[in-house]
């Protein structure tokens, strides 16, 4: 039943004198028909009008009571609620929520917004109006809400930073980097990998004089995997033989790698020079899903060989966002809001809901080749090991795949009968005072944590991503990289 022809904003008075709050609720994600619906109409549906100028956004304002409210739309014959908004598994199915924490001294302008393009602000009382953050108890948390101005404000602040700084600001005073020969049998080249603790280095060919590509993690999980499918089992023998341009050349006539038949094309070297600005230097990263970018200063005109500098990493580039910005965070207020109220990262989708990307995760006895088909196939940088609570035990990572160099593992092993507990065992040092499954590989967050504090854990050397666990039973919730920081930021 449709409630029509009704003005909420009037008839919605207030009982035994209690003040009532206008809010605005906005659909911004089109439609031709849009209502709404909430527990304070008594889930009767009420029509929400376009906005001039701006078709595919709708909205309405509806006097509230203080208290807890929760609500959804009606958007052409279909039940709907805002991703970007918060929202919890209800009587009504999966409703948004809003909790209006306390009665304003005076009710501000209702129609007072200015819009422009297709963005507005969305709030009518910024101070009363507050996210809700469900807790794994059940209790309510209230976070108050940053307004879509202020996220835009921190993006611009933050982008214009990028676009004046540049990448020489990122190269150490003291430091080494490592290139591999292309001519280097593959076996000599992992083993430098892990022995260094780097999972990627750039590759030199001698005979042209310059800088030819990369040699990753990844491309030990190929060659794994594709002598793994031929049925043949890893020998000394083979790598021995097997350099790093060989396989290089190999890998671009391989059609079939995974089960998506993913062809890989020979594609030049992805770098980047001294003076390209931060955020050039951070879209190259993201653009190209690359872990690092060599920082390489040519010199053409002495007839010199280019300089290789640095690997720059996101990593690096959000370290200097930190420190620039760390005594006057206030000038970007997305800095406070916890990870939850932001639409950021992976997260374990919630009970009904069916288009969230899926949080690949995997149990200790799981085979090493189950670890590496997903590494390959969802694209992702690792992968979180839990116990059958889903409470998080470790993490195995591309990078753990050169662990496999120590002692010349690969010469003896078979990825089906090789569990994950016993690939991580490899990577340990048999005198360290932990032991497997300490956490100590593990970096964590909660998903209150603001958004500050994930940015500074994240800066730190080595750490590509947190994993989001509850509080008390380490439950893994979701999964935060820098590449996901990033495309936050840079949107």
């Amino acid at each position: 039943m449709y409630s029509t022809g009704a003005d909420p904003l009037s008839e919605n008075s207030g009982i035994g004198g209690q003040v009532l709050v206008p809010m605005r609720f906005v659909w911004p994600y089109g439609g031709r028909q849009v209502f709404l619906t909430g527990s304070f109409t008594r889930w009767l549906e009420l029509p929400m009008a376009p906005v001039e100028g701006c078709p595919t956004v709708f909205q309405t304002v509806y006097r509230l009571t203080p208290g807890y409210h929760q609500y959804k739309f009606y958007v052409d014959g279909e039940w709907r609620h805002d991703e970007q908004q918060p929202f919890v598994s209800g009587n009504y199915g999966i409703v948004n929520t809003i909790l209006l924490a306390r009665e304003p001294e005076a009710i501000p302008p209702l129609l007072s917004q200015e819009i422009s393009g297709t963005r507005m602000n969305m709030d009518v009382d910024n101070d009363a109006f507050q996210r809700v953050v469900t807790l794994s108890d059940g209790t309510l948390q209230e976070v108050p809400r940053i307004s879509e101005a202020d996220i835009e404000v921190s993006r611009h602040r933050i982008s214009v930073f990028l676009s004046t700084h540049t990448a020489y600001e990122l190269l150490p005073e003291s430091g080494k980097v490592i290139a591999l020969d292309v001519n280097l049998p593959v076996k000599q080249a992992f083993h430098i990998l892990y022995e260094q603790g780097i999972p990627v280095a750039p590759l030199w060919d001698f005979y042209e004089g310059q800088f030819v590509g990369v040699l990753s993690a990844v491309d030990f999980i190929l060659i794994l995997r594709e002598l793994g499918n031929h049925g043949s089992n890893l020998t000394e023998e083979e790598l021995e033989t097997h350099t790093i341009s060989a396989w290089k050349e190999g890998k671009v006539q391989l059609r079939q790698v995974d089960a998506h038949s993913r062809s890989f094309q020979r594609r030049r070297l992805v770098h980047a020079g001294p003076f390209d600005s931060l955020k050039d230097v951070a879209l190259k990263i993201l653009q190209n899903e690359v872990s690092m970018v060599p920082i390489i200063h040519s010199s053409s005109q002495d007839g010199s060989f280019p300089q290789l500098l640095h690997l720059a990493s996101l990593s690096g580039i959000l370290k200097c966002i930190c420190r620039h910005f760390r005594h006057s965070s206030s000038s970007l207020p997305i800095l406070q809001q916890p990870i939850s109220a932001i639409p950021l990262g992976t997260w374990v989708p919630r009970i009904g809901e069916s288009n969230k990307r899926r949080l690949a995760m995997l149990r200790p006895n799981a085979s090493l080749s189950d670890a590496l088909t997903l590494l390959v196939q969802d694209q992702v940088s690792s992968i979180p090991i839990v116990n059958d609570d889903d409470s998080l035990l470790d993490v195995y990572s591309r990078s753990d795949i050169t662990a496999l160099a120590k002692d010349k593992a690969y010469a003896q092993i078979h990825l089906d009968e090789m569990s994950i507990h016993q690939a991580l065992q490899l990577g340990q040092d048999a005198n360290s005072p932990y032991g497997f499954f300490s956490g100590q590989r593990c970096q964590m967050c909660l998903r209150t944590d603001p958004l500050q504090k994930v940015m500074e854990r994240l800066a730190n050397p080595g750490v590509r991503r947190l994993i989001i666990v509850e509080a008390g039973s380490k439950r893994v919730e979701g999964i935060i990289s820098l590449s996901d920081v990033f495309r936050f930021l840079l949107r």
